[in-house]
């Protein structure tokens, strides 16, 4: 008789960013580190992707099921985990609630996994968020940033809110061959600077693409003349490469840059990071992989997800829509100057974020050990 508790995470997974495969793999690298036996079901957009890259025992579409079938798969869990990540904003965090309020239907216990919220502007929304989060069957709630917990307090949640961080924290580096870049036509002994971009989209109402590929265009035009830099794009979901080439198009030395081709676990990318000489970048975990490997950089946040991590590290940003181009280089040039003392201050910092991470899997464990007493594995 298999006695493993039965646990199921639902997030954004099934490899189309690999930020949120970072999030999974942190939670799943922290949970099996605790030495719970636990039979795991990942709800995810590619189930085949979820099974190969996690070794999770099962994985599920939400959006290819009925209500009924969703509520006769989730029949018997010990515990329902909603996600992490940045998984309430707009129409998205609807679709996420409907598991929630299964969990809470079947009297399921609910630990809500280090999530971020908005925008989240929507009146049904809000109201699904603040009625799901308060549901009876609702454990522990834990985010990643104090904005999102400052909204899921303005929408109504009355619960306590915890505030961790991000399980990215929780990766170290998987060292790469010393060619693995020559390989990617990126030559060694150069001085490397990675660049982050990202499409628009409901997590990024506010881009306006048009203007960012000129305005990244140009900074990386910068540092080639300035610092006789090599521009190193570093895609984190497909949609990436598509606007990489198009602030490459807008270059005027396009042939000191190149696009990052192969595929990367999150651990090889946090070791990849960890050879830039700097980074500029949009997407969260382009910059928790930077943070994690060292790397100074300068952010272009566009949700306040990126905006608390920029808080907790105590770096200070405008909005990517208030910035000029002229702007943006002179921030660079300043953080360039003085990257060394960036270095030291994101070194200071991530040992809080680590542990704060590290914390979410202890309320977990606490929660697992409040449920099954009997279970020492638990």
């Amino acid at each position: 008789m298999d006695t493993r508790l039965r646990i199921a995470i639902s997030g954004s997974y099934g490899g189309m960013n690999l930020g949120d495969e970072a999030i999974l793999e942190g939670m799943l690298t922290a949970l099996r580190g605790s030495g719970v036996q636990a039979e795991i079901t990942v709800l995810s957009r590619n189930p085949e992707d979820t099974l190969q890259r996690h070794g999770v025992d099962h994985a599920i579409s939400p959006k290819a099921m009925t209500r009924r079938e969703m509520s006769e798969a989730m029949r018997g869990l010990d515990l329902f985990i909603l996600g992490g990540g940045g998984i309430l904003y707009a129409a998205d965090a609807e679709d996420y609630m409907r598991e929630m309020f299964l969990a809470n239907e079947q009297g399921i216990p609910t630990f809500v996994y280090a999530v971020s919220a908005g925008p989240l502007t929507w009146t049904s929304s809000r109201k699904a968020v603040r009625e799901a989060l308060n549901g009876a069957a609702v454990s522990v709630i834990t985010v990643r940033d104090r904005l999102g917990r400052q909204l899921l307090e303005d929408v109504g949640v009355t619960r306590e809110i915890h505030l961790t961080a991000d399980p990215a924290f929780l990766l170290g580096p998987e060292p790469l061959p010393e060619d693995a870049l020559r390989m990617e036509g990126i030559e060694p002994g150069r001085r490397l600077v990675g660049f982050s971009v990202r499409e628009p989209g409901p997590a990024a109402p506010d881009i306006d693409p048009d203007e960012y590929h000129v305005l990244l265009a140009n900074a990386a035009d910068f540092m080639v003349k300035r610092y006789d830099a090599d521009i190193v794009f570093v895609p984190m979901e497909a949609s990436d490469v598509r606007h990489s080439h198009a602030v490459v198009a807008h270059m005027h030395n396009p042939e000191r840059a190149q696009i990052l081709r192969r595929r990367y676990s999150p651990r090889q990318l946090i070791d990849v990071m960890g050879r830039f000489d700097f980074a500029v970048g949009m997407r969260l975990h382009f910059l928790i992989f930077a943070t994690i490997g060292g790397t100074p950089f300068t952010p272009l946040p566009y949700a306040s997800k990126v905006a608390g991590l920029l808080e907790d590290l105590g770096i200070d940003m405008p909005p990517l829509g208030s910035i000029t181009a002229g702007q943006l280089i002179a921030r660079i040039d300043r953080s360039w100057d003085t990257r060394e003392q960036i270095r030291r201050e994101i070194v200071t910092h991530i040992e809080a974020l680590q542990a704060r991470a590290a914390q979410t899997n202890e309320l977990l464990l606490g929660l697992l050990r409040t449920l099954h007493p009997e279970r020492k594995d638990a």
